[in-house]
């Protein structure tokens, strides 16, 4: 089903790690519109259901009626201004969700031809660990991975043993 390209290898993990914590027969409520994971993970054999597309800094509803017992996000937080208000209006008691790593070496992802396609926060672990505890959240447990490309230069070499992705498994306190 994955191969170790990019983003392969990041759904590989990522379907690893829900599958370790998350029955098949919990409904799922995956923040962000559908997209190539959804398909993976209706694959698997979960309930799922996305948020619209919905400017979720502004209109939390979906996530506040929603009678979802997991909420998935995978790289969603990070696009957002306000984490915390999105992270706080969750109902569901229980959370996989993952994040790009702040990288030393390198500056927040912007696009140049999407304004929406950016980056606002890209967090060290503790920053989305501490995040995740002011809105009530004890993580169970987190992994880490690298995304090496097939690049030559400092930066590409750096990104074979720096990890980017950051992944928990939390459950409402």
């Amino acid at each position: 089903m994955y191969e170790k390209t990019f983003p392969n290898k990041r759904f590989k993990h990522t379907a690893e790690f829900l599958q370790k914590y998350i029955s098949k027969d919990s409904k799922i409520l995956d923040l962000g519109v559908v997209n190539p994971f959804t398909q993976i993970m209706l694959e698997l054999g979960y309930s799922v259901e996305n948020t619209s597309g919905e400017d979720l800094d502004l209109d939390t509803s979906t996530i506040k009626n929603s009678n979802a017992e997991v909420v998935t996000a995978f790289e969603i937080f990070e696009h957002l201004l306000s984490p915390f208000t999105v992270l706080q209006s969750i109902k569901a008691k229980k959370l996989v969700a993952s994040v790009p790593l702040k990288l030393w070496f390198s500056s927040a992802y912007r696009s140049k031809t999407d304004m929406w396609d950016r980056h606002y926060h890209e967090f060290e672990d503790w920053q989305f660990d501490w995040l995740l505890e002011k809105t009530g959240w004890k993580i169970v447990d987190r992994k880490k991975w690298t995304n090496p490309t097939n690049k030559l230069g400092i930066r590409p070499i750096l990104r074979c043993f720096v990890p980017r992705y950051y992944i928990v498994y939390a459950e409402r306190v």
